[in-house]
């Protein structure tokens, strides 16, 4: 997956300002099994349906943005809270 590096350098979190960068296998494994069991929701409280195969971590690695087809969703309500996963 590619996002131009100069676009990654300027992106933060719409909400705390923090930094992004791109998620690793651990968490997007770990966010993927709590999709499957159905336990993982947006802070716009919607279930997650679909896998997440790629996302922008914010600096203190609580809150996910995910990308899809390249575009990194960069919304609040669209976000999802790391921390609520077991």
């Amino acid at each position: 997956m590619t996002i131009d590096p100069q676009l990654l350098e300027i992106l933060v979190c719409p909400e705390s300002r923090q930094p992004v960068a791109f998620a690793g296998a651990e968490v997007l494994e770990r966010l993927n099994a709590a999709i499957a069991d159905g336990t993982a929701v947006t802070l716009g409280g919607e279930k997650i349906g679909d896998s997440v195969t790629h996302g922008l971590l914010r600096e203190d690695g609580r809150i996910l943005y995910p990308v899809r087809d390249g575009i990194p969703i960069m919304l609040i309500d669209e976000s999802i809270d790391l921390s609520q996963l077991c």
